[in-house]
Parts: structure tokens; sequence; C-alpha cells
């Protein structure tokens, strides 16, 4: 990766549709090289910001940079740039080859170039037996390989993906994720890709970065998302089951601390009291389902396991905390959990597995998490503000 310029810069990108902001004040620089996953549910203003770097959407407000150098007014064509869309968007009378070659013909490149790029990408992508059929006589999974192979032919600083394996059943995406993660792996190209599929970028990226709302919540590494929230819409959207996120208060008895809530009290973790800016700060406490265990003696919590989801080595509990006015939490227990249903579950965690947030700014309240203007992965209050 260089250590210099960026392969792709996004400076205070901002994006409207008449009077409706749909990306708003976006910054973001990608390392040469790089895998970036935008993530987010729809309408969050993700594929907006890749069709934006694509030059298929007018930049309202800020620049894009792409190897150094601005491409906002920059046609398409002429940004250096390959996109794979959902859709594949092959053209049916062609056969894969003349799609595949497509844009390096209209540029006037010899053909024995165009030849050798186009056997080079299929040979690469094992499509060699494919190059004379047409896109009506291919599988979804061999079709999106050619789309694929038409970006590679270009040999673009920049790889952009829209969803490409949406079409796919789950098992041909679980298949084409490993075959794109040997790709980049192979090409080392600078990669931009939107998914709305978690498991998508778990998998794939060297840094996710979610959106809600046209605003970056969180970038960072599929290990610090997952286990370091920096919000509470991140808290919630990553993670299947979703985290249980519970209103409690810090409580302080006799040096004792803990969580206290509505049906439980949890011990507190040892960071937490220095973090607080008053005892009766609104707290949220996170807690993931696979974070709970079994309790045989003093426990931290109790529910009724209404709902009993066995999924082989594990099973998600479901179901009401006691006395709580029926607030519902899920739990992952090991193995086939059915001889716990309609019972009351004693449920127990670390304290170091809490995650805490302040509800009323939705911030994580972990050291590491505190936010400032020089932390590369967070961005300023105002874009947590929705």
């Amino acid at each position: 990766m260089s250590a210099t310029t960026p392969g792709l810069e996004l400076r205070n990108i901002v994006k409207r549709f008449g009077d409706v902001t749909v990306v708003n004040q976006l910054d973001l620089s990608v390392n040469e090289g790089e895998f970036v996953v935008l993530l987010g549910e729809s309408g969050c203003g993700k594929s907006t910001t890749l069709r934006m770097i694509a030059g298929l959407e007018e930049v309202t407000e800020g620049q894009i940079l792409i190897a150094g150098r601005d491409v906002t007014q920059v046609a398409p064509m002429a940004r250096d740039i390959a996109m794979v869309f959902q859709n594949y968007a092959l053209y049916p009378h062609m056969n894969v080859a003349q799609n595949m070659s497509f844009a390096l013909s209209l540029a006037g490149r010899p053909k024995a170039e165009v030849d050798a790029q186009v056997n080079k990408a299929a040979e690469i992508l094992n499509i060699q037996h494919l190059l004379q059929r047409k896109p009506k006589e291919l599988s979804g999974g061999q079709r999106q390989r050619v789309a694929i192979g038409r970006a590679i032919v270009r040999e673009p600083k920049v790889f952009l993906f829209d969803e490409p394996l949406s079409n796919l059943d789950a098992k041909l995406r679980g298949h084409m994720r490993a075959e794109l993660a040997l790709l980049h792996e192979r090409l080392g190209k600078t990669t931009v890709y939107v998914t709305h599929d978690q498991i998508e970028a778990m998998t794939l990226a060297d840094r996710i970065v979610i959106f809600d709302k046209g605003r970056i919540q969180q970038v960072g590494s599929p290990s610090e998302v997952f286990n370091q929230p920096a919000t509470l819409f991140v808290a919630a959207f990553i993670g299947s089951p979703s985290m249980n996120l519970l209103p409690a208060k810090f409580v302080n008895e006799g040096g004792k601390q803990c969580l206290r809530g509505n049906g439980f009290n949890l011990p507190a973790p040892e960071w937490l009291a220095a973090q607080l800016q008053s005892q009766d700060q609104a707290l949220t406490v996170g807690i993931r389902p696979q974070s709970f265990r079994l309790a045989e003696g003093a426990s931290h919590l109790v529910m009724k396991a209404e709902v009993i989801e066995y999924l082989g080595t594990e099973s998600q509990v479901v179901g009401p905390l006691n006395a709580s006015d029926g607030l519902r939490i899920t739990a992952t227990v090991p193995g086939d959990a059915y001889a716990l249903i309609h019972t009351d579950i004693s449920l127990s965690t670390d304290a170091e597995q809490l995650h805490v947030f302040d509800t009323a700014s939705g911030r994580a309240l972990r050291p590491s998490l505190v936010p400032n203007d020089s932390d590369p992965l967070l961005r300023p209050s105002e874009l947590l503000a929705a």
C-alpha cells in the first residue's frame, strides 16, 4: 500500500436531490490496494456514494480524488475506474469475449493486445470455455464472472462493485465471496464494494464503512466494528443475532459498581466510572447474545424462554426478562436447547464483555472509543446526529 498517496479520497462529499440530502459531509480515504466495503441498510447513501465515485452521479459539494488526481468533474470513461453492477449489465447480442473486450476496442486498442487481455482475464476467472457463448446461455454465477472479467481487462486504478452477489443464491454467493477474496489478493487493486450483507462485508473487507442516513457512523476493520462498535446504531446493526440493548443506570453501592435496569443487575466494567459525566447519566448496556452463559449459581439476569431456534451446534433462545415489563433479549447457548422452552433461564456474563453507550448521544463509552477530532476511525459528533 502507498504510504503517501491514497488510492481514493472523498473530501467533504455532499449529494442532494432537490431539497433532500442523501449523502452529507462524507470524508473517506482508501489506501492504494485496500478493499473497503460500504455497508448499510437500503437508502442509506452507500450506492449513491459509489455512483459519485464512478461519475454516474454528480457531486453537489466536495471533491473526489483517484490516485491523487481530482476527478470530480471528469467523465466516467476518463476516471480510470471499472464498475461491476448488480444486474451484470452485459450486452445480450455479444458473446462473452466481445462483452469483455468492448471497452478496449472502443478505446482503439490493438486487436492483439485486446485478445491477450481478454484471455488473461478469462484464465484468472476460469471462463476460457465460455468466451463464445452469449449471456443467455450462462448461469448467474457465470454472468457475474464475465462482468468481473470485463472490469479486469481495463486494468483500472479502482474497482467498484455495486452489490454484485445479491442476485445469486446463498450457496453461490458463498462461493463467489471466496473467489472475490482470492481475486483481490491476486490483483491488489483499490476496491470499493457496496453491500447490505454483513457476511460479505465481514469476510471481504480490509475496512468497513458503516452508513446511516447518508452519514458515516464508523470506519474500521471487521474486528473493530464488531468488537468495538462506536455508536448504538453500529452496535444494533452489526452482528447476528443483533446485540441486546438495555436501558440502565450506573450504581455504586458500598464500593460495588453495577449496571442496573428493569429486570437485571450486571457487574459494571472497571473503566466505566471514569467515563461518566454524572452518576445519573442515562446509559444503554449492550450484550452480544454470544456473551451470555447459562448460570448454575448466582446469575445476573433471568429470562423466560419463549422461542428456541436450533442451529445445530448452538441454539438462539428468545424471550422476556423477568420483572422487566416484557423487555425481550436473545441468548446464544450451546447445542440443542429445546428442553429449556417455557422455562426460566438464569444467565450471567463477564463485565468486560459489556458495551456501554451514552443514551443521549448514542456514543460508546469504552475509553479506546472516546472520539476526538484526530481519530481516523470516527467521525465528528455532528455526523452522529441523524
